[in-house]
């Protein structure tokens, strides 16, 4: 449930968080490898990395998993939904790492294929909140859109999509969560983002690093879900309860 208290609070809590985060390292008696590891423009290109792999990321989620949704509820195609689902969940139930690991076989090391490993993860939620948001429809709204002369794309684009919108959307939320979180392992594939902040805590031994890194995922992963909700309360149709 989307309620407008939280849609409220949430930018307040991220905005206390990255502050006192940034005041905590501002005044703490840094070495050299920290300030090397924690420079402005550093963290800076760490974190649009971040972003655009989660943007670039969830964009091919929803270039297939969309479409796959909507073809697998048709009705000459449904004999094939069972075996799409478990194929999408094959990429989650494997560790991400795991995959991660094996695509680097695969394709080598670079940001392609953390974006892959990322694409596979994400891809179960919005496939499976599409199909379960098209078939969640009442078959008399279906026919009544027929009795009045819709054709089959016309009561697809009109009423069927329309009416998914918030399952779909809750779908998307989740699969932008996932990346935010499996994109801080693209650092292991050599794509950058922040785990290179978290990688480089660990193996340097340097807490207020490695805290930095992890503060900016979750504030991150906090922000584009708050985002994803306002989408999700904008784009629902209107009469559906989505929040209070």
């Amino acid at each position: 449930m989307i309620t407008r208290g939280r849609l409220l609070t949430t930018p307040a809590v991220l905005a206390g968080v990255l502050l006192a985060t940034y005041l905590w390292i501002v005044n703490a008696p840094l070495d050299s490898i920290e300030r090397n590891a924690l420079d402005g423009g550093q963290v800076r290109l760490y974190l649009w990395q971040q972003v655009e792999l989660t943007a670039v990321s969830t964009f091919f989620v929803l270039l297939l998993a969309l479409p796959a949704g909507v073809l697998l509820t048709r009705g000459f195609a449904r004999p094939a939904a069972p075996a799409a689902v478990v194929l999408a969940n094959l990429g989650q139930a494997t560790p991400a790492i795991g995959l991660l690991a094996l695509l680097t076989f695969w394709l080598g090391i670079g940001a392609r294929t953390a974006l892959v490993a990322m694409v596979a993860y994400a891809v179960l939620p919005v496939l499976s909140n599409t199909m379960a948001g098209l078939r969640a429809i009442d078959p008399a709204l279906l026919d009544a859109a027929r009795g009045i002369g819709m054709s089959s794309p016309g009561v697809l684009t009109r009423v069927e999509l329309p009416l998914a919108v918030p399952l779909i959307l809750a779908g998307v939320r989740t699969a932008l969560v996932l990346n935010v979180g499996t994109g801080t392992l693209a650092s292991f594939a050599g794509g950058g983002g922040l785990g290179n902040l978290i990688t480089a805590g660990i193996t340097t031994q340097r807490t207020r690093v490695l805290v930095v890194g992890a503060v900016l995922t979750v504030c991150l992963a906090l922000l584009v879900d708050w985002l994803a909700s306002l989408a999700e309360l904008r784009l629902s149709p209107k009469g559906l309860e989505v929040g209070r």
